[in-house]
């Protein structure tokens, strides 16, 4: 009996890393729900700040308007393949077109130009950076998938330079 009993525990520890090694595997390839939800929020939000920033490059009167489009079509654009990345690996799917909510602010400034369109495209990236930057640092503390939160530490500081750009062309009018 005592040497059934060793070759069944013998089996079980045996056994035991592999399980845990599987265990740990189905769970990185797959998302929690905050984690599908955030990816899926900054997608939409990183598409809006593209479409916006080239709407800024074509609309703007301003040189420094049309300089910030530019650099918001390319740093958007690259933070936008890092999280399309991060959410392959997690197997999420993120959205191919905006929400209605970005879609519809895209057409309003869309119809806008020169001076108007800078005033108007300023307020709003001002606005947005605060509230995404805001959602950003909130989402840090509440994703669990690391490849995610290194994407959360490396674009927040990007946001706030964006932040900082936008207020200043809000105050060089």
């Amino acid at each position: 009996m005592k040497i059934l009993k060793f070759v069944f525990v013998l089996g079980i520890a045996s056994a035991l890393p592999s399980i845990l090694f599987a265990a740990g595997q189905e769970n990185s390839g797959k998302a929690n729900g905050k984690d599908a939800a955030f990816i899926k929020k900054a997608a939409d939000g990183g598409m809006a700040e593209v479409e916006l920033g080239r709407v800024a490059t074509q609309n703007g009167q301003r040189d420094d308007v049309k300089q910030f489009g530019k650099q918001m079509v390319s740093d958007h654009g690259r933070a936008n393949d890092n999280l399309k990345s991060v959410a392959s690996k997690l197997n999420v799917t993120v959205p191919d077109k905006l929400s209605t909510k970005h879609q519809t602010k895209l057409d309003k400034l869309s119809r806008t130009s020169g001076a108007a369109f800078d005033s108007a495209y300023i307020t709003e990236m001002v606005a947005d950076h605060e509230k995404d930057i805001a959602e950003f640092e909130k989402a840090r503390s509440e994703v669990s998938n690391e490849d995610l939160k290194k994407f959360i530490d490396e674009t927040i500081p990007v946001m706030k330079e964006h932040l900082e750009m936008a207020k200043k062309m809000k105050t060089t009018k």
